[in-house]
């Protein structure tokens, strides 16, 4: 129940003690405020880590061919291996499992690209049309290559942004053409990719036509596939390593690699990168929350300890209330009032400043590993009751001992 003459007593007490009161509600004050930048640093943590491993998508399996290290049915060590088209339909119409996105690639690493007076080198690939979602390409402008252009082996080009601004500067380039190995592609889109400018230095064309242009027959540089995402962590790589070991028996089989040479395939699962970093994240996110915890326990402490000084102080007045007839709850509620209502206004305004401070320096906060730190504002909240228990708890303990004085003991005490 409200009671008006309680918060009198309050604001009297407080009033009387502004000094102690200001250096109690700053320590508490500091220690949310720390905790709330500790969490969004977590944050800001969390999405650069994660930036770092934007590249692809979070479970590709990838496929390189290198050479063999063992001899094997006639064949002598260090055979240079080559993929081509029928060892990647050998691998997506034989798998036991269901593929998601899937696309094989032909690289050019240094290709010379020019449009009008402007020119530079850069990395061609020909791809299938999944390869967008392998590689995480966002279309910004046009389309991606579809699967009509590459069976017409149509002259096209998706670019990225980079080499949008390096060739076409201001102007869309859309329905223009760019020169490659001095024949003319029709720009169709324009991608960026959250890996940053070194992977939207990149040209994308129908596999089909780039094996034509560049003379590759049916070679291929690589594969690349995904699986159906699973909830389960532990269940998605166990189907990403079954899948991954299918396909190497296949391959070998194939091409006729001995099974134990390990250098003649190079098969990289993303998927168990995938676990290090979450990992990684849990630890530092423990870490941050261990620390700011541990601030803020200092801040409570020291409330528990203003508030035993407070009821030293008050010793003849409660011996007095008790003595008219005060019952220990109201003793109780009188000092918890004070500690409740000192932690909340402190924490509150170490809440709000930190809040604040995310929301107008965090969007500009771009280091490697650190990027745009920000609360949830239902964390935040959460937080914010927590350490209103938390004061109630450190008043609670002063207060119930205030209550258990003997009035007689109380009225003598100096």
């Amino acid at each position: 129940m409200f009671s008006l003459e309680r918060w009198q007593e309050v604001f009297e007490t407080i009033s009387k003690n502004k000094l102690r009161t200001f250096l109690t509600g700053f320590s508490v004050a500091s220690g949310i405020f720390i905790l709330v930048i500790l969490l969004g640093v977590s944050v800001g943590f969390q999405n650069g880590i994660e930036s770092q491993f934007q590249n692809d998508a979070e479970n590709i399996i990838n496929v390189y061919p290198g050479r063999t290290a063992l001899s094997y049915e006639g064949f002598n060590k260090g055979r240079r291996i080559q993929l081509r088209n029928e060892d990647y339909e050998v691998v997506t119409e034989n798998s036991k499992q269901e593929i998601e996105f899937k696309s094989p690639t032909y690289q050019i690493y240094a290709g010379l690209i020019s449009h009008g007076n402007n020119s530079g080198n850069y990395r061609v690939e020909g791809v299938l049309p999944d390869y967008q979602y392998l590689e995480k390409a966002d279309i910004i402008e046009g389309r991606f290559i579809n699967a009509n252009d590459n069976k017409a082996k149509e002259k096209y080009a998706v670019i990225g942004n980079r080499v949008k601004k390096d060739l076409f500067e201001d102007e869309s380039p859309i329905g223009k053409y760019v020169q490659v190995s001095g024949l003319n592609f029709k720009v169709i889109g324009v991608f960026t990719d959250p890996g940053g400018e070194r992977e939207e230095t990149r040209i994308y064309v129908p596999i089909n036509t780039a094996q034509i242009v560049f003379g590759a027959g049916t070679d291929i540089r690589s594969m690349g596939f995904t699986l159906p995402k699973e909830e389960n962590y532990e269940l998605a790589l166990k189907q990403s390593n079954a899948f991954a070991a299918q396909m190497e028996r296949m391959l070998k089989t194939k091409l006729q690699i001995d099974p134990k040479d390990e250098s003649a395939l190079f098969i990289s699962n993303n998927i168990e990168n995938t676990k290090e970093i979450y990992v990684l994240i849990s630890a530092m996110q423990i870490f941050f929350w261990g620390v700011g915890i541990a601030t803020l326990l200092a801040g409570i402490i020291g409330v528990s300890n203003i508030m035993l000084i407070i009821v030293k102080e008050r010793t003849k007045e409660i011996g007095i209330r008790k003595a008219l007839g005060a019952e220990p709850l109201s003793i109780v509620g009188m000092i918890l009032h004070e500690s409740i209502f000192v932690t909340a206004i402190s924490g509150l305004f170490g809440l709000i400043f930190g809040l604040v401070l995310l929301e107008i320096v965090g969007p500009y906060i771009e280091l490697d590993f650190i990027k745009n730190p920000s609360v949830n504002f239902n964390i935040a909240v959460s937080t914010l009751l927590l350490l209103i228990a938390a004061g109630a708890i450190a008043g609670f303990f002063p207060a119930w001992r205030g209550a258990r004085i003997k009035p007689i003991d109380a009225l003598r005490d100096e």
